[in-house]
């Protein structure tokens, strides 16, 4: 392998080595910050030293066809050691202004939300209850004066078909039935006399 191969695979594994800092860093402090449950925390180790291996074993296949050699531990060594040296601190004070920004955001999107949708739409309902409410007692008494204006018709067929209705007999259901509602209609409408 040409010592120009060997310098751009000890450049690949720094940069590996650093990103693999830079991930690490970063998934760390989201785990803290977003309060995620200690049995995730093995998962997370998992996925991220799998994602790791997988991407530095990428990087050496892309830059000397995966040769395996002393200096690729090395890049990766420095890489990892420099990143934490001089920017680990900033990589976590990102990350958590970054998880601070898109809080904000998402209060912002949660507050427009209740404002242009949730309170609309509620205002809405309010307003339809309201006119459900107005146009059942409209109808209720629009209904009783009906039945008012009907009670001296309804008393004179009565009368008038009495001699053919006494000799009827009801069933005894149909006489409950009648009873149930009479009983119904004087609760629901009492006489105001009374």
């Amino acid at each position: 392998m040409s010592p120009n191969i060997q310098w751009i695979t000890l450049f690949w594994m720094l940069f590996s080595g650093a990103a693999m800092g830079l991930a690490y860093d970063s998934y760390r402090v989201l785990s803290v910050q977003l309060h995620f449950p200690r049995w995730t925390l093995h998962v997370l180790d998992l996925f991220y030293w799998c994602g790791a291996a997988l991407f530095v074993f990428r990087m050496l296949y892309v830059s000397n066809y995966g040769q395996l050699r002393f200096y690729v531990f090395v890049g990766l060594f420095l890489g990892v050691w420099l990143y934490f040296l001089f920017l680990s601190v900033t990589t976590q004070r990102f990350v958590v202004m970054l998880i601070k920004v898109v809080r904000y955001f998402i209060d912002v999107l949660i507050r427009l939300f209740r404002l242009m949708v949730w309170t609309p739409i509620r205002l809405l309902l309010k307003l339809l209850k309201g006119l459900a409410i107005m146009l059942g007692s409209l109808l209720m008494f629009v209904f009783h004066v009906v039945l008012k204006i009907l009670l001296p018709f309804w008393k004179l067929t009565k009368w008038m078909l009495k001699p053919i209705t006494s000799r009827l007999r009801m069933p005894k259901w149909l006489d409950k039935l009648v009873h149930s509602a009479v009983v119904l209609w004087e609760k629901w409408f009492p006489k105001n006399n009374e």
